[in-house]
């Protein structure tokens, strides 16, 4: 309970004193007998009265934020122009200045005063793409081509595939069985109850697959997609190349023709299979990181960060990743600007880039090299839309202790107080050197990675009521967090030097 229901409980049960008369004598409620053996005290005065708590206006404040997140729902509103007006919008796309102009406007039109602060980012462009099956028989295959592949010679490239679960499935085949086919990692994403940690086991094959096939002389890679679900719904995402080895094309294929090349494999069949990729990369070009904040009124130069990425990948239209996270720090500013500025000031960003080379968040721990020693916290809404369940933190010895003592009785009723280590996420995780204390807003993620990358992964696959739950979570604790006296602990210099 807090500070202010407790005060008005005790208040509630006071008996009004100011201007009352002295109690009669015959008035005077009358007092049970000694006990055997004691003498009673006829004129002791009575047992002091318990003095109400004063209002904790730090806390009233929060309160009043997660009610106000709570009303309508605006987040889902303001969203509704970056998915289903903008869309996909990967970095170097025509459609990136047109979300980078939406943002800063939105910013402006609740008050606060925004900032483009200029990025490099690289231009991939997937052009057209195929693949089929030839052999057995003809039938074609549902692909997506990883971001920053290669792209395959003009007339595309045919050959027999291996089809291995694991890096040492093919290690075992050895070069001589690998080399001049196409690998395909049937890799199932195994669900264990933690959905985000599930998927950095899975997503191993997409980040590292394409480099060791190559090692081994592969032509090519198809992975299975890192995906909780399909309805024959291919995901894409982004890897990075071993310098070491060739550069091949790389894709993702549905979770259901993983299997299907998997049994065909088993069958005894030579499996031949065409793909076809455009896939190139172009010089890089500038782009932006949108930037504001709300400057506070006692400690300005401690800052704490919240952030989201803009950008989204070239399919769908990026709703829950992170259309969601942009509208959940864009309310929370709104809120935070509507009463009186916190004690440290609160700065929000929109990174650029997070999909496929955080240039964003690289340039803005570039720029602000000199202020990261003030930045007491970073929090990270890349999630999803679902309801929030708790809060995930990175800091020093003691910090989740600390961290569910202040937030505890706010997110409580919210059903969001689960708090963990390890938080923080691929933007803000650029500021770990910097010993700054990372946290991420855990949404639920049982439905997350069913459209994570996909075409799915539009406005509709959100529900408002939970968006409102999920902002009031992040409202309230950048408000506790850039309000409190008490700083969360900083990373050690050992913590903060891990990667």
């Amino acid at each position: 309970m807090c500070p202010l229901a407790l005060g008005m409980l005790i208040l509630a049960g006071m008996p009004s004193r100011a201007g009352a008369p002295p109690a009669s004598a015959k008035d005077a409620p009358s007092r049970p007998a000694a006990a055997a053996g004691v003498a009673a005290a006829p004129d002791a005065a009575p047992p002091a009265l318990p003095v109400p708590l004063a209002p904790d206006p730090s806390q009233a404040r929060a309160e009043a934020l997660i009610a106000e997140a709570l009303k309508v729902p605006t987040a889902y509103e303001r969203l509704r122009p970056l998915t289903d007006t903008i869309g996909a919008r990967l970095a170097g796309s025509t459609n990136e200045p047109r979300a980078v102009a939406w943002a800063k406007a939105e910013f402006e039109k609740d008050g606060l005063r925004a900032h483009l602060e200029p990025v490099m980012v690289p231009v991939w462009v997937r052009g057209k793409e195929h693949a089929e099956i030839l052999e057995p028989g003809p039938m074609p295959l549902v692909m997506l081509g990883l971001g920053g592949s290669v792209g395959t010679p003009a007339e595309g490239l045919t050959a027999s595939v291996v089809v291995v679960g694991s890096f040492d499935e093919l290690t075992a085949l050895g070069e001589s069985r690998v080399r001049g086919k196409i690998v395909v990692f049937d890799h199932p994403f195994v669900r264990t109850g933690n959905e985000f940690k599930d998927y950095g086991e899975a997503v191993k094959y997409r980040g590292d697959g394409p480099s060791a096939a190559a090692k081994l002389g592969a032509v090519a890679v198809l992975v299975r997609s890192v995906a909780t679900a399909s309805l024959r719904t291919p995901h894409t995402g982004g890897f990075g190349y071993d310098a070491a080895y060739p550069r091949i094309p790389a894709a993702s294929i549905t979770a259901e023709d993983a299997m299907l090349l998997h049994r065909l494999a088993r069958a005894g069949h030579d499996v031949k299979v065409r793909l076809f990729m455009e896939a190139h990369t172009e010089p890089d070009r500038p782009g932006s990181n949108v930037v504001t904040e709300i400057r506070g009124r006692k400690n300005p130069r401690e800052i704490v960060l919240i952030g989201a990425h803009l950008d989204s990948w070239d399919v769908g239209q990026g709703a829950i990743d992170d259309g969601a996270g942009v509208a959940m720090v864009l309310e929370t500013m709104r809120l935070l600007a509507s009463g009186p500025p916190p004690r440290r000031t609160v700065r929000a960003v929109l990174f650029a880039n997070e999909e496929n080379g955080t240039k964003g968040a690289k340039a803005y721990r570039d720029a602000h090299a000199e202020e990261l020693a003030g930045h007491v916290a970073a929090i990270e809404a890349d999630s999803g839309a679902a309801r929030a369940l708790g809060v995930s933190l990175t800091a020093g010895s003691g910090g989740v202790d600390l961290l569910r003592a202040l937030l505890t009785p706010l997110l409580a009723p919210l059903g969001a107080a689960r708090f963990t280590g390890e938080g923080g996420g691929a933007d803000v995780g650029h500021l770990k050197k910097a010993a700054v204390p990372m946290l991420s807003i855990e949404n639920d993620g049982t439905r997350y990675f069913d459209y994570h990358h996909t075409m799915a992964d539009t406005l509709d696959k959100i529900d408002p009521e939970a968006l409102q739950q999920a902002t009031a979570t992040l409202a309230a604790t950048t408000w506790v967090l850039a309000e409190s006296p008490k700083l969360l602990p900083r990373l050690s210099p050992e913590e903060a030097a891990k990667e």
